[in-house]
């Protein structure tokens, strides 16, 4: 049996088709798109139609994202404040994007199990951990902290959201984060995916990574009106991709409570932070 989960597309088109003409020409029996399909990127809305027709003609199965959590909630919430509005800006142009394709989102599920025919290891998928799509599982968390935070009795644990491949064990299970296919944070910028095969009474993994055209991608950044549009965080989002590195975390630990604190505004402040990058 031969499966492919891939995750975090975050709305780069080039890098999906790739990663996408890869997995067929793999022909696994099942694909799994592990969350994050859209938002942050500039061509979600072209994204979720490829997926969708992959879905409805070949059977690939999704998982729910948080960022598809988040587009979800702009879609039910208008923002609190003039401060919040401009923080999610890039999050409405992504809704506005979507144009009523909302209604695929809302019936993904957050997590898949399944088993190779006649075989008791199970794998389990998911987007970030059992305690949330925005938990991720890096190589900083310790042990102790994951044990609460897996399904028991399971072979494989599949996860995502970190924008980072990893693999690692907790006692007799298999952790295989799948890292990202469209904005990778590991500092290699191609779109990686995981390659999972039942092999003589157990699961085989691969992380494969795929070249893709950046020039094209960065050109989807600046002419679909993401940048113009997507109010003062965009700029991060792109550096994140160019730079394959995240940056979001020094963003909140540096200048975001002062934003929050009205101490300075939004646009100075990411202004300020890019122009400290190295």
């Amino acid at each position: 049996m031969k499966v492919a989960v891939f995750s975090d597309v975050q709305g780069n088109l080039p890098a999906m088709e790739v990663a996408v003409e890869h997995i067929l020409a793999w022909d696994p029996d099942l694909v799994v798109m592990d969350g994050d399909l859209v938002n942050r990127g500039p061509s979600s809305a072209a994204c979720l139609d490829l997926f969708e027709t992959l879905r409805q003609e070949r059977g690939w199965l999704p998982v729910l994202g948080n960022h598809e959590v988040w587009v979800l909630r702009c879609a039910a919430q208008a923002p609190a404040t003039p401060l919040e509005a401009d923080m999610r800006r890039f999050a409405d142009w992504t809704l506005a994007q979507l144009a009523g394709r909302e209604e695929h989102l809302e019936s993904w599920p957050d997590h898949l199990t399944l088993h190779a025919p006649g075989d008791g290891s199970w794998v389990h998928v998911t987007h970030g951990t059992m305690a949330g799509s925005r938990d991720g599982i890096s190589a900083s968390v310790p042990d102790a902290d994951l044990a609460a935070k897996l399904p028991p009795d399971i072979a494989l644990f599949v996860t995502a959201h970190t924008h980072k491949p990893l693999e690692r064990r907790l006692g007799a299970t298999r952790i295989l984060n799948v890292g990202s296919v469209g904005s990778p944070f590991d500092g290699d910028p191609r779109a990686s995916y995981a390659q999972l095969e039942h092999r003589r009474g157990a699961w085989q993994t691969r992380i494969v990574r795929l070249a893709y055209d950046r020039d094209r991608a960065e050109r989807d950044f600046r002419v679909s009106g993401m940048l113009d549009q997507g109010g003062p965080m965009a700029p991060i989002l792109f550096e994140e991709w160019r730079r394959a590195r995240g940056l979001m975390a020094q963003w909140r630990r540096d200048h975001e409570p002062a934003v929050i604190a009205g101490e300075r505004p939004l646009g100075i402040a990411v202004a300020a932070f890019l122009a400290g990058l190295d």
